[in-house]
Formats: C-alpha cells, sequence, structure tokens
C-alpha cells in the first residue's frame, strides 16, 4: 500500500517515501508513505485556508448533514479501515474494530450537541442591545499520534469542522496509512481544501505548528513534544490544544470486592497493551488486601495471550515501534538490576515469532517504593507496579504526588465513601468501580487532564469552545 499526501482533495506524490513495517512481523513491510517537506505544508495550509473563506458561511445544519453522511461512510468501511490501522500500528484488529465503533459513537454525540453549542446569546436594556455569536477561527493544525489514531482523529476533527474550520492534519509516520484511509473516506464530501492531510517526521511537524496561517494546534501526544509546540506557536500567538500523558492511579478501597475489582483493574492496565493514555498505571491496595490482590492479579495476566494483532488468539499485541520498546525493555531491566519483585507473565503463541517483532510479556511488580521510577513515570506499556498503603489519607497524598494529572480510579462498595475519596484526587478525571468512560460519560465528561496531561477539553459540548472565537455586537440605544 502507498500512501500520499492529501491536499485540496488530490493525491500528492513526493520524492522520497519511507518504509512502514509491521510491528508483528518485522519482516514483513505493509506500505510506504510519502515524506512531506514545507512546501507541502505549505501548499497544504493555503488550500485549507481558501476552503475556509466559503466553509464558514455553510450553515451549521450543512455542516451537520455532511458529516452524518461521512459517519456512514465511516460505518461501510469500517473494517478496511481498520485492518489497514491494525497491521501498521500492532493493536489488536477486535480492538481496532471497536475503536472505529467508539470513534463513530463519539462523533455522532458531538453532532448531536453541536445545535446546543452554538446558540446566538442576546440581551437587552433601557440602554442597548447586545448580542454575543460563536465563530470559526481557520485553519487547524491536527496532530495525532500512534495509539489510537482512529478515535483520536475523529475525536479533534468533528468539532473543528462543525464550528466552521478546516483541517490539515498530521499523523504519526507510525499510524500514517489507516488516518489517511479514514480521512480520504470522509473528504469526499467535503468541499475541497477544507480536509487534507501531510505526513513526515519531526520537521513536517514544525513547518505546520509555525505556519502563520495556522491559527491553533490540537495535539495529542507526549509533553516534551507538547513543549516544542508551544515554543513554536509562541512566535505567532497561536492557540493550543494538547491532550498528553497520564500516570492514572487506581485506589482499591478496604471494603472493595476483590471479584468485581481485579479483573476490571488488569483490563484497565493491559488493555492495547498499555498503550493508552488513561491506561491504569499504578494500583494503590490497603496492606490486609495486598497479597490476594496480588495473587489475582497475576493470574489473570498469567492468561493473556500475546500474538500476533492479527491472530484471533491473541489478546496482547506488540508494542508499536522500536524506541517505545527500547523504552519499555530498558525500564523493566532497570527494575530487574534494582533487585525489584517483578513476575513476567502471559503466554506466548507464537514463540518463533516472538524476535520477528516487538513483544512484550506482562509484567506485575509488587513492594514498591511509592517514588520509584516504575510508579512516578508514565510507562506506556505493559508494566504494573502495585503499592500498598495503611490510610485513605495516605493513598490520596500518594496518588496526588504526580505532575500528571489525567485520569484516575477509585474502587470500592460504598458509593458515598468512593465519591469522597474521587472528589479529592488532583485529575481531569475520576472513575468509579471502571477506569474509562461510560457511554453516558463519554457523551457528557470533557476529556482531559490537569498539571503536565493537557491544555484544553476533548468531547462533550465542552470542546467546541476550543475552537471559536467569540464576536461581540453592540448596539447604543439613542434617546
Amino acid at each position: 500500500m502507498k500512501v500520499n499526501l492529501f491536499i485540496n482533495n488530490e493525491d500528492v506524490t513526493t520524492e522520497h517515501y519511507t518504509e512502514v513495517r509491521d510491528p508483528g512481523k518485522l519482516n514483513e513491510a505493509v506500505g510506504y508513505i510519502a515524506n512531506g517537506d514545507a512546501s507541502h505544508i505549505d501548499r497544504a495550509v493555503q488550500a485549507a485556508h481558501r476552503a475556509f473563506q466559503s466553509w464558514r458561511q455553510n450553515s451549521l445544519e450543512e455542516r451537520i448533514s455532511i458529516l452524518l453522511k461521512s459517519a456512514e461512510e465511516i460505518e461501510k468501511n469500517a473494517l478496511s479501515i481498520a485492518s489497514v490501522t491494525a497491521k501498521e500500528n500492532g493493536i489488536l484488529l477486535s480492538r481496532t474494530v471497536d475503536e472505529v465503533k467508539l470513534g463513530l459513537m463519539d462523533m455522532r454525540n458531538m453532532i448531536e450537541l453541536a445545535p446546543s453549542a452554538f446558540q446566538q446569546k442576546i440581551v437587552e436594556d433601557e440602554s442597548g442591545w447586545v448580542s454575543v455569536v460563536k465563530r470559526p477561527m481557520g485553519v487547524i493544525a491536527c496532530i495525532v499520534p500512534w495509539n489510537a489514531p482512529i478515535i483520536l482523529t475523529l475525536q479533534k476533527i468533528t468539532p473543528i469542522l462543525l464550528a466552521g474550520n478546516t483541517i490539515v492534519v498530521k499523523p504519526s509516520p507510525t499510524a500514517s496509512m489507516g488516518v489517511v484511509t479514514l480521512l480520504k473516506t470522509m473528504a469526499g464530501l467535503f468541499p475541497p481544501g477544507v480536509i487534507n492531510v501531510v505526513l513526515g517526521g519531526g520537521d513536517v511537524g514544525s513547518a505546520l505548528t509555525s505556519h502563520p496561517l495556522v491559527r491553533k494546534i490540537s495535539f495529542t501526544g507526549g509533553g516534551g513534544t507538547a513543549v516544542a509546540i508551544m515554543k513554536s506557536a509562541a512566535e505567532t500567538l497561536k492557540g493550543v490544544h494538547f491532550e498528553l500523558g497520564g500516570n492514572d492511579p487506581a485506589i482499591v478501597l478496604d471494603d472493595a470486592d476483590l471479584n468485581e475489582v481485579v479483573p476490571k483493574v488488569v483490563e484497565g492496565a493491559f488493555r492495547r497493551t498499555g498503550q493508552f493514555c488513561f491506561a491504569i498505571k499504578r494500583v494503590y491496595i490497603p496492606y490486609a488486601m495486598y497479597d490476594e490482590f496480588y495473587e489475582r492479579a497475576c493470574k489473570l495476566a498469567d492468561s493473556y495471550k500475546i500474538g500476533h494483532q492479527l491472530n484471533e488468539e491473541a489478546t496482547m499485541g506488540p508494542i508499536n515501534n522500536q524506541l517505545q520498546y527500547q523504552r519499555i525493555s530498558e525500564l523493566i531491566e532497570r527494575l530487574e538490576q534494582s533487585g525489584a519483585n517483578l513476575v513476567k507473565l502471559g503466554k506466548v503463541l507464537e514463540p518463533e515469532n516472538w524476535d520477528n517483532g516487538y513483544y512484550l510479556q506482562p509484567v506485575i511488580v509488587r513492594d514498591v517504593d511509592p517514588n520509584a521510577e516504575i510508579v512516578t513515570c508514565e510507562q506506556f506499556g505493559p508494566v504494573l507496579p502495585l503499592i500498598p498503603y495503611h490510610t485513605e489519607e495516605e493513598v490520596i497524598d500518594m496518588a496526588n504526588n504526580s505532575e500528571f494529572g489525567l485520569g484516575s480510579s477509585v474502587w470500592s462498595s460504598d458509593f458515598d465513601r468512593a465519591l469522597g475519596v474521587a472528589n479529592q484526587i488532583e485529575a481531569g478525571m475520576t472513575f468509579i468501580n471502571g477506569h474509562g468512560q461510560t457511554p453516558l460519560g463519554s457523551k457528557y465528561i470533557p476529556f482531559g487532564g490537569i498539571k503536565q496531561s493537557g491544555i484544553g477539553r476533548e468531547k462533550s459540548i465542552e470542546v467546541f469552545d476550543e475552537f471559536i472565537e467569540y464576536h461581540g455586537t453592540n448596539f447604543h440605544k439613542g434617546k
């Protein structure tokens, strides 16, 4: 599969292409992606800017109609989009099919909320008349990561397009093919230039974030890249919208039912091989329950079947890329060298293919110091530390002792008690007796974090304010 840039509803070829290899079978190439340069970025942004002049004039009803038709087209092509994505990013095909479905749910939720979000405000008294309306900003740069590229792209672009903006999307070099397939599926329903896709590495990203016609940058990824983007954006006073990493704590209270809790915690940690921003990264357990929790967690983690992402028997796939694989492997090596009490678990489905992919076993670490590296970092992989605690006050302090603040969870048989703990956690979101959002939460909770986990929110009705400008008109009544 050869993937080109997509600008003004046309494929754009480039001089150089990069080979993309299957992270679960490194001896197999799955495609070739074009490498853009600064001239391609300018061409894409200029196309988006031209399209904005007319797209902004379309009524909200027209934009909603196009996006609903887009959702139907994505639904028809869901399996092919998921298959392309899974081959390149290593996430299990079944998970990726679910990712497309969840992305469509989020898309339709935001479409449903849009009419309420764009209501004109009018107030009047004897002195004057005031109108406040929400206007689109212009060209928005969207930079999406490799770990869940389909849902994260749909979460970004849906409110941006509904607000009347146009987009230039840059996917990750290790998950570009699925995103291009997705956006080309949509773009034929839009006027040329509304949806554009550029491909390449950091130099392409820098050219995009520094372009003077880009009005805002919406980025999902790591904190280091976010800092670089923020510096680049400062040159032209661009707005930034960041959904960054997390170090989500799970707090198990002493009245929790371990039969219910342990399977959900293990799933919340090891789903997608631990490669999602709000995965459970650390678990706090009362001393009296610690050993039983550990034994149960190990038994469940040992049941994972590690294999190629297209193998229907596999319940855990490979790591996406070499850098991340190396980072997690070195983290595990440092744990082993330090004498940490850890176990590597899971069943290997294809031993002969193990060294031909970025495979890791799920790892559980016990008796961990609350300030150990594995507790304070965002591992973004299948390594889970279990930390014992004595009191609620102590565990809340430990949970909040982090520069991250994305998600969190509390596990208890008493809702009021769990809510009391949840209200003291420093995070953008707290889940009770689950880790992640229910369908209701996905629609109404502003998704995002505090501290170094982000700036701004995604999803819910609040997301629309990220991509609009306010315009006020004040009529002075004469006497």
